[in-house]
């Protein structure tokens, strides 16, 4: 028998080079999980098939791994490098042969208590043969499903069908040197099956999802849900009309919110998209990929919460998120991407529609909330984006909680498996939709998405420079509950909802959208932007802009942000040239001196792409901007005036809690830089004109901000009360005339939703008064504030606040 199965897998390993083409994952599985190619090695795998077996064993002669299947000098004895888990299924009956993985287990742990090795490591790998989750409901279509053990037979026909699409993934190996000793169970082969066993079960659920229910099952279970129930009689009530009328209802409501995930489709999309990608963009930077394996390793649930820039996030992540080898999450789409034929092909893509308001529908609220809650059961990973709508201005907008809230309520449902937000940051050098966000920003009626709109943005196609997707620090959802209420779970199965959801859900949106800030990513345009908007004419010599790069991203690397963002891989001269290539910017000769500026078209534009990474410079800049106007200062001067711009800057733009030591790393480093002189407790002006025009520039970053906050405070002072319409409507005007008179080009300086948001910080801090019918005043820290700031800002612009 073993010359017979020796000459199958040698002609499976054969047939691998011809048919099978693998991916792995993570593409570089030695440096991302610290796997050690010299360290003795054993492979544990979920199935027993030649198939899985030559696929590993080409992808381990790719890696400059050990050959899985050849034995391996422990001590005196040979032992296996291969553990699979299951056996196949048999062709016929039902009868299946014992797994040899429990033999193969102990013979390891045998030769390992007789010798003097410690530091085998066990590499779980699970490989699947193409996506599909298969159905609830079986049928011919699920042939090529991942059953667990199929036979050798619908082997075969897996992989003529789906060689091409063989996924290889990597596990962080099992670091058995504490099991060596002999004082160890006897139990440990069988203690290495179970938890191998869960491990797959869990990996196979993140890459494929659950099964997927018929269209029949989904109409069932939803409509059998006891809020569903009320919600139908309530309808016939109401509405005057039959049970079997307001389930009809119901069930016109079920289509048109309902995915209708097709593994095809997503094959398909992929193909498709791989092509947009290329044509785009110069490609697509990952970061922190790691922390979904994390949480799917521990058997968690996952919702992703982006920041929303443009449509295309819909694309990018789940492709990304596809391309890591997991399932593409279930997405919530508003209904106005439902037009046809975008809308059938992202609804078999996972796209879910929701309407923009779910007031005065009780119908439709029930059965949204109960096909969400099914997801979260049944297992789906979930993405919605908080903010609602894309960010017209490029900065996070202010977050909206119903999915969040419903997503809370679906776990006092008591969901058993542990839930995670992942915030992703997705940051591009080329939003295509900037020139509409300016349009609408300036009044313009925002169009509704057509299939014309869609032809005219595929024949515009062109190089958009590099996008940029960082997964942030994720949030056990059940831990922050515990953390900020410790009794939730005596809510759970509550029919009413608990008082304290709504504020809970308010602080853990804001937790997240920190959470996505904290992952920003520095690009070429955002750099360049950033430093260019802020000089007299938008330009710079190359030489004067190359030192300016060179410094502000040695800033980041000495005084980091947070330990999620991402900075560059290119030097300032490299990110300089690359940038040149995205039409945003000219270059100007006069003699042997090269100008860099921006086009006059993109000078309004380029504010979009400065406003992602504005919270990354707004300590620096304002330390520059106090050291500017007061020239030399003392350490515990500096950080008190720091302390009251920061709790504004936070709230504006969702910046983490204020943390001294961020302070003094940030002093330091202007001062490596050679900008700032720090000795002992006094801080000062570097005199040098190079060093002090480049601190001058820093501190403009946070100008039209402080002058934004100064104009309505200005207000506030200058009135004995004033509601908050008048205030909000006041602020925008007089920003506007500002704006025209100082030649002010960003657009949100004036937006009605920012001046409302910066007089909500103000209330919350207790920065100004409220008065009786709900009128604002000003109280003293309200002209302390005003002292601050004013003494920050240009003589001539102040000179017009004071006035």
């Amino acid at each position: 028998m073993k010359l017979v199965g020796s000459m199958i897998q040698w002609f499976a390993n054969g047939m691998n080079k011809l048919l099978v083409r693998s991916k792995i994952v993570p593409e570089h599985p030695l440096d991302n999980l610290a796997i050690d190619k010299n360290k003795p090695t054993v492979y544990i795998t979920l199935l027993n098939s030649f198939s899985d077996s030559a696929a590993l064993r080409s992808t381990c002669k790719k890696l400059g791994l050990p050959d899985p299947q050849v034995t391996q000098q422990i001590g005196d004895k040979q032992v296996p490098r291969y553990i699979p888990i299951h056996h196949r299924s048999p062709l016929f009956g039902k009868a299946k042969k014992d797994s040899p993985a429990l033999e193969i287990s102990e013979e390891i742990f045998a030769a390992l208590k007789q010798s003097d090795v410690t530091d085998l490591q066990v590499i779980p790998v699970t490989i699947l043969w193409g996506r599909n989750p298969g159905k609830e409901k079986p049928g011919l279509g699920t042939i090529l499903s991942s059953s667990l053990t199929p036979s050798w037979l619908r082997k075969v026909f897996v992989v003529l069908l789906s060689g091409r699409d063989n996924l290889i993934r990597f596990s962080r190996p099992l670091e058995l040197s504490q099991l060596t000793s002999k004082q160890q169970s006897d139990d440990l082969p069988h203690k290495l099956i179970r938890v191998a066993r869960v491990h797959f079960k869990r990996q196979k659920l993140a890459a494929l999802g659950p099964k997927l229910p018929s269209r029949d099952q989904l109409y069932q279970g939803l409509l059998a849900s006891s809020t569903v129930k009320a919600a139908i009689e309530d309808e016939a009530k109401s509405k005057n009309i039959s049970i079997v009328e307001a389930r009809q209802n119901a069930i016109k409501l079920v289509d048109e919110i309902a995915a209708n995930y097709n593994e095809s489709m997503i094959g398909v999309s992929e193909r498709i998209l791989t092509w947009l990608w290329t044509k785009l963009y110069n490609g697509i930077e990952v970061n922190n990929p790691e922390r979904i394996q994390e949480l799917t390793d521990k058997g968690h649930e996952i919702i992703y919460m982006p920041c929303h820039r443009s449509h295309m996030d819909y694309l990018l992540l789940t492709y990304v998120i596809y391309h890591q080898g997991y399932v593409p999450p279930h997405i919530a789409a508003g209904i106005n991407l439902s037009f046809w034929p975008a809308g059938p092909i992202f609804r078999r893509c996972g796209a879910f529609f929701l309407r923009r308001s779910f007031k005065g529908n009780k119908l439709y609220s029930a059965v949204f909330r109960e096909y969400l809650s099914q997801l979260f059961i049944k297992g789906y990973a979930v993405k919605f984006y908080t903010e609602g709508g894309r960010s017209r201005t490029g900065r996070l907008l202010p977050p909206k909680t119903g999915m969040l809230a419903m997503t809370l309520q679906s776990i006092l449902r008591g969901i058993d498996r542990p839930i995670s937000i992942v915030p992703v940051y997705i940051g591009y050098e080329h939003v295509m939709e900037v020139n509409t966000y300016l349009g609408e920003l300036a009044g313009q009626k925002k169009k509704n998405e057509s299939v014309l709109g869609v032809f005219k943005t595929l024949r515009k196609l062109k190089n958009y420079g590099k996008g940029n997707v960082n997964f942030g620090e994720p949030i056990n959802i059940n831990q922050y509950l515990t953390q900020h209420q410790s009794n939730w779970r005596d809510s759970i199965a509550a029919d009413e909802k608990p008082n304290w959801l709504t504020p809970m859900v308010g602080k853990l949106a804001d937790s997240v959208m920190v959470n996505i800030n904290n992952a920003a990513a520095i690009n070429a345009v955002t750099l360049m932007s950033s430093i260019l908007l802020n000089t007299e004419k938008q330009a710079m010599t190359r030489n004067e802009l190359i030192a300016c790069m060179t410094n502000y991203l040695r800033l980041l690397e000495l005084a980091p942000y947070s330990k999620d963002v991402s900075l560059p891989n290119k030097n300032a001269e490299e990110l300089l040239e690359h940038a040149l290539t995205l039409d945003k910017f000219e270059v100007i000769k006069q003699g042997r001196v090269e100008v860099i500026r921006i086009q006059d078209t993109q000078k309004v534009l380029l504010n979009y792409y400065r406003n992602n990474v504005l919270h990354l410079f707004a300590v620096p800049s304002l330390i520059s901007s106090i050291l500017i106007s007061q020239k030399h200062i003392s350490r515990d001067q500096l950080i008190k005036q720091v302390n009251a711009l920061y709790p504004l800057f936070k709230q504006e733009w969702f910046m983490q809690p204020y943390c001294e030591t961020y302070l003094i790393d940030a002093l330091e480093a202007l001062s490596g830089i050679g900008l700032l002189t720090v000795e002992n407790d006094a801080i000062s002006v570097n005199p040098s004109s190079k060093s002090l025009a480049q601190l001058n520039l820093l501190a403009r970053f946070i100008q039209c901000t402080l002058i934004r906050y100064a104009s309505v405070i200005k207000l506030i002072l200058a009135s004995d009360s004033i509601s908050r319409d008048q205030l909000e409507t006041q602020s925008q005007d007089f920003a506007q005339q500002l704006a025209q008179l100082f030649g002010i080009d960003t657009p949100e300086f004036f937006d009605k939703k920012v001046l409302s948001g910066f007089i909500s910080t103000l209330k919350q801090n207790h920065m100004i008064d409220d008065c009786e019918q709900g009128r604002i005043t000003g109280n003293e820290t309200t002209k302390q504030l005003s002292q601050i700031i004013l003494k920050q800002l240009n003589p001539s612009i102040a000179s017009a606040l004071e006035d």
